[in-house]
């Protein structure tokens, strides 16, 4: 698919790994590199696409409903609760977190749900999510040579 797709694949795979969508985005971005895409631009697109879901799942903590949350998108409350304490204590550094297995998409939904302000959360999460894929495409590109 990524192959047909292309780079607009790569954001779009990134954007939906970043919801509540179980998917591996690192594969994409290890797939672009195999397919001879500029790292950089591999990098560039994964974040952006990967930020992209990240604030989709924090407008739906800015706008649904928790019985919303729990009933159509299987957000766990005490998970949530537990996140939603570090998210208190380390305010828009969290953000930069949003990246996590497991616990990324709980962070951007309590953000959401604190209605902590769009633009810092979109710069930290950009620059951790970038910096995530930096790492995942230089290992990639180290593993592949």
């Amino acid at each position: 698919m990524l192959e047909k797709l292309g780079l607009l694949g790569l954001f779009l795979g990134c954007m939906l790994s970043a919801t509540i969508v179980p998917f591996s985005s690192d594969a994409l971005v290890t797939g672009a590199i195999l397919l001879k895409y500029n790292i950089w631009l591999v990098v560039l697109i994964a974040g952006l696409g990967n930020t992209a879901g990240g604030m989709v799942s924090f407008l739906l903590g800015w706008l649904c409903k928790w019985e919303w949350l729990e009933k159509y998108f299987k957000v766990n409350r005490e998970k949530l609760a537990k996140v939603q304490t570090k998210v208190e204590k380390y305010g828009y550094v969290a953000a930069f977190f949003s990246w996590l297995p497991l616990v990324g998409d709980l962070i951007s939904i309590s953000m959401g749900l604190m209605r902590m302000k769009p633009l810092p959360t979109l710069a930290c999460m950009f620059t951790g999510k970038t910096i995530r894929y930096i790492f995942t495409a230089t290992l990639s590109g180290l593993l592949l040579t």
